[in-house]
């Protein structure tokens, strides 16, 4: 009898990893945090990947380690996404690489923390960019080809300040507004294509989003046990399988 159910745990095993051999992840800020365990994940469902973050060197080092965990194919684009038509550029190597996306995850970005009247203008163009403009132009190139294709996944990184005005954040929490706003939309206009969009709104996390935005003595950073990056990146791709237009981690 012990045998029957062991046979049938690794039958269930063998097709739920064949269900993903064939499903590649582009992953944006793929280098650490969020994205970083993100490429975990779909990696140890048998899936390929495409990373993408500034840091080239910390990608190939992922790489190196997912290629020989996983047996799977990761390739990897060293880009700055918070200049002007980046996503272009990603979208025109995966293209000559003659990679097909089946899971698009735009997760980079990052935050500012201060009074509007004396934050810095040009870290606060290059979050705009970034988190909205290259998250949407993604979305744009890589859209046509899932609805070709008959399907796929998309997933943008929102926030817990998606949903209201943030105080010492201002800038960060609108751009975030707009990716939970963007994502819903597109999801609602893609009903019945077999393409689902997912805006991932965690709260704060034990990552370097902290460190990056300066909100290392923000009462809101000090007075919480915050959940790992991994905790939230769990959360998340399982939320994108479902095909949940949007979710927030309660931790």
């Amino acid at each position: 009898m012990q045998l029957g159910i062991n046979a049938i745990i690794v039958n269930f095993e063998v097709k739920f990893k064949k269900k993903f051999m064939s499903k590649t992840a582009l992953i944006t800020g793929a280098s650490s945090g969020i994205g970083l365990e993100l490429a975990r994940i779909h990696a140890s469902k048998g899936g390929n990947l495409v990373l993408v973050a500034r840091n080239k060197q910390k990608l190939d080092e992922l790489k190196s380690e997912l290629e020989t965990k996983y047996s799977i194919k990761v390739f990897t684009i060293g880009k700055d996404l918070a200049v002007a038509d980046s996503a272009l550029e990603v979208y025109n190597e995966v293209k000559e690489q003659n990679i097909r996306v089946d899971y698009l995850i735009n997760n980079a970005g990052y935050g500012d923390f201060g009074m509007f009247a004396e934050t810095n203008w040009e870290k606060e163009t290059r979050m705009i960019q970034l988190n909205i403009s290259t998250l949407t132009q993604l979305t744009k190139l890589f859209l046509p080809d899932f609805i070709r294709q008959g399907g796929g996944k998309i997933m943008n990184l929102g926030s817990t300040a998606s949903f209201q005005p943030v105080p010492l954040m201002s800038v960060y929490a609108a751009t975030k507004a707009y990716v939970l706003s963007f994502s819903e939309a597109i999801n609602n206009e893609l009903a019945g294509k077999g393409i689902t969009v997912t805006a991932l709104c965690p709260g704060l996390t034990e990552s370097g989003f902290v460190d990056a935005a300066a909100m290392n003595q923000s009462k809101m950073a000090k007075s919480k046990t915050l959940p790992t990056s991994k905790e939230v990146a769990e959360f998340g791709y399982n939320a994108m399988l479902k095909g949940k237009s949007s979710c927030h981690t309660r931790f």
